[in-house]
């Protein structure tokens, strides 16, 4: 099972049966319709109407006693929990990851990404728990304007999952959570609503050397 579709998670996760999934690792967007500096943007980045109803069909498709990883937009953190919160997740992680640089400055400088570990049921505990700060390895952002390092997937993905394991991203971008799940000998299931990201995905996980990288 590696899918890899284009198209709304809206419409695209209903099509999945139930308990069907290991892990979600995902990067939605943050709500805070985010520019870079040339201009690229990330579709359904203004308002939060699509979280519940999201992760809902996230919680739907995790096998039980399963994780999914989110990172999330910190200035909406109430949204983001209300939706993990109501769709039945409970909140039982927090991974911080270090950046070396400041991505923006402002009231202080802004150094790291954070995700939230969030549980369906009750699943085992892991044999080898990551910490809960985490290196950042600069992705450079070449395939998409918030492109995640593969070596923090890789570290996130090896930590919750075993081999064969169907590791699932609804909100996909350039495919990093999926192109380290192949690393890894997991299955993939990744969506994106975005027509380039999706093409620059499609190539990514065909290119063995992209996927290596």
């Amino acid at each position: 099972m590696n899918f890899f579709y284009h198209g709304d998670c809206l419409e695209i996760l209903p099509t999945i049966p139930d308990a069907v999934i290991d892990f979600a690792l995902t990067d939605p967007p943050y709500l805070v319709n985010y520019r870079d500096r040339t201009g690229r943007s990330i579709a359904n980045d203004v308002r939060g109407d699509w979280l519940d109803p999201a992760f809902s069909e996230v919680f739907r498709v995790l096998k039980d006693d399963a994780l999914c990883v989110s990172f999330y937009g910190w200035t909406k953190t109430d949204e983001f929990f209300n939706a993990w919160k109501r769709a039945g997740f409970r909140i039982v992680g927090h991974i911080v990851f270090a950046k070396s640089y400041a991505s923006k400055a402002r009231f202080v400088r802004y150094q790291h990404e954070s995700a939230y570990v969030l549980a369906k049921g009750s699943p085992v505990l892991p044999a080898e728990p990551v910490p809960d700060v985490l290196p950042w390895q600069y992705s450079g952002n070449r395939l998409h304007p918030t492109e995640k390092p593969l070596s923090c997937m890789r570290t996130v993905i090896g930590a919750f999952t075993k081999a064969g394991d169907v590791v699932l991203d609804p909100f996909a971008g350039s495919g990093t959570t999926c192109a380290a799940a192949k690393q890894l000998g997991r299955r993939y299931v990744g969506i994106e609503l975005d027509a380039t990201y999706h093409a620059a995905a499609q190539n990514r996980l065909a290119d063995r050397s992209a996927i290596a990288a």
